[in-house]
This record gives C-alpha cells, structure tokens and sequence, in this order.
C-alpha cells in the first residue's frame, strides 16, 4: 500500500511533457504552420515569402531559417513570436540547408546556380561559393563536422566538401536525382535518397582512401508501381538503428533496418510524402504530405502512423524546436 501511494505521489509530482514547437513550411501557401507537439494542434501560421522549402533551427532553439526560394533569400524569424528578423543572402534558388553544429556557418544548395553558398549568420555576409554539380540540392553535414556532402541532382553524385577550405575532396555517384543525404550519429554510413532511381546508395565515408559506395537499397510495395517508390526524406535514429525514409507518390514511410541495410516494413502515411524530422526525444517522427496538405505523426517505437494534422497548402519541410 505504501509503495502504490509513493508511486502516485512521485506521478503527480513529475513535471508534465514538455512541448516543443514543430515548424512546416507549406511551399504553396507561402506559409509557415506551427504545432504544439504534446497535443498536436496547430497553434499558429504565419507568412514565410514565397515558395518556402528548406527549414532549420538554430541550436538554442531561437532562431528559424526558412528558404524563401522564389525570393532568392533565407528569412530568419523569430521562433517565439514568429517575427521576421532579417535575412541571408543565400544566393540564388535557395532549397534545402545545413548547419554547422555551433549555428554557424550555414551551408545552402542553390539549385539553380550550381552552387552551394556558405553563409556567416552572425555577420550576414558570404563566406564561400562553391561550384557543385547541376541543380545542387541534398545537404547534410558530417558528425566531425569536417564535410559538408551536396547532392547534385541531375549529376547524379554526392559531393564532399572540405569544410576548412570549402574545396571538393570527393565525389561519389549514386543513382538518378539524389535528393537527400543524411549520416548515422556515428559517422559510419551515409545514406543518399535518389528519387528517380528508386533506391538509396550507402556509401562508407570512412574508407581508406577515401569514401566508398558500397551498397544500394531497393523497394518493392504490393500494388504500387515500382516508378511511385521515389526515395527523398530521410532520418536516422541516435541509436543508429533505424533509417526512416520517405518514399514520395508511393505514400509510405520504409523502415531500414541499419545494420543490415536492408527494408524491415512500410508505414503508410499521406499523400507525397516529402520530407520528416524526429521530436529531440526521438519519440515522434512527422512526415510532411504535400498533396493531401497534412502531416502524419508516427510513434517510433511501435513504428506505426498514430495521427494525422491539417497544415497549409503542399507542406514540404519540417523542423522541431529543440529542448530548452
């Protein structure tokens, strides 16, 4: 008896979940939809300029970079009161970004200059532009922090980039339209989406002699056009078990299984599903659905859909505000 009170007590004492703010950029309503991760309602939705896509967080959590990529800009707001602060001058067509783990420099792909542009967000000035390959776009940035990897989508290669001298060191070439690029927290894999091709590459960066591809992973869904499986988004969890990958028209979220680079299950989620971001806890993963103007929140864990919210018009990025 005494130890059931104890363990109600301790209960009622815990402090409550925290929330922490989930920020979709809708690439068609010019918008940004902001939602309470604790009860999943929409909380608010603010202008964002035209055509928003990338989206990212400072790490303290106080800033939000969105690429108005129509206005040729990244628009800094405010990430408490939704207020536009100032802007960056990311260079032409700016789509999807990185950050270096400190918040600064950021590392923008301009899609249509074949450039990837490094920005000082301190001082708002252009640090370094680096010629890539056509219509650069995937940017991810090593856990060492010493490369920055592009991907270039008509060249079809992910590039290295020396963070210290902003020169290229490597390319690799993966399949058609790579999209996205992302690294297990250990710095063992990386993983490039290519859309077109249907698969995504995994490539070891740590090789002797420099990065190698050293497997690629396919798809198959029963009922679904193999032309419909266009890997894009993707997210790997801390433990460096599962990867999470969006996989666009096919409406389906794969589950890698890490280790074996190889397919676990689908979780079917909305309609061109596009790009995804984890809660700090890594409880939660939102995908964003840009034609059925919605997220889906999937549980992790059980690796199951659990909730679908309404946003703005063709949502295409999303970022969480980290823990405070």
């Amino acid at each position: 008896m005494k130890l059931a009170i104890i363990t109600a007590l301790a209960l009622l004492l815990s402090p409550p979940a925290l929330a922490n703010k989930v920020y979709v950029s809708n690439e068609k309503s010019n918008t940004i939809t902001v939602i309470d991760s604790t009860s999943w309602e929409v909380l608010e939705e603010f202008p964002a300029g035209n055509r928003p896509r990338g989206i990212g967080i400072s790490p303290d959590g106080q800033h939000l970079y969105v690429c108005a990529s129509d206005d040729d800009t990244v628009r800094v707001f405010d990430a408490e009161t939704y207020q536009e602060l100032w802007t960056l001058p990311s260079g032409p067509d700016p789509e999807l970004f990185t950050l270096h783990p400190s918040g600064n420099p950021l590392y923008v792909a301009n899609e249509d200059d074949n450039l990837v542009t490094v920005v000082d967000t301190e001082k708002r000035v252009v640090i370094a532009e680096i010629p890539v390959g056509v219509e650069p776009e995937g940017m991810a940035i090593s856990p060492d922090s010493r490369f920055v990897i592009n991907t270039s989508e008509t060249t079809n290669m992910a590039h290295f980039i020396d963070t210290d001298d902003y020169k290229i060191k490597h390319n690799i070439l993966v399949d058609q339209r790579p999209r996205y690029a992302v690294y297990t927290d250990d710095g063992s894999k990386l993983f490039v989406s290519s859309e077109i091709g249907g698969t995504v590459s995994v490539i070891d960066p740590l090789k002797d002699g420099g990065p190698e591809l050293t497997s690629k992973i396919g798809f198959e869904v029963a009922g679904i056009q193999p032309e419909w499986l266009q890997p894009v988004g993707m997210k790997v969890t801390s433990d460096n078990k599962w990867l999470f990958v969006a996989l666009g028209p096919a409406n389906r979220i794969a589950v890698i299984d890490v280790e074996k680079n190889a397919v676990k299950d689908y979780i079917l989620v909305g309609q061109r599903v596009w790009q995804l971001a984890f809660t700090p806890d890594q409880k939660y993963l939102i995908t964003t659905n840009g034609n059925s103007n919605d997220v889906t929140i999937i549980d992790v864990d059980a690796q199951k859909a659990i909730k679908s919210v309404q946003v703005g018009q063709q949502p295409w990025g999303v970022v969480v505000a980290p823990d405070k």
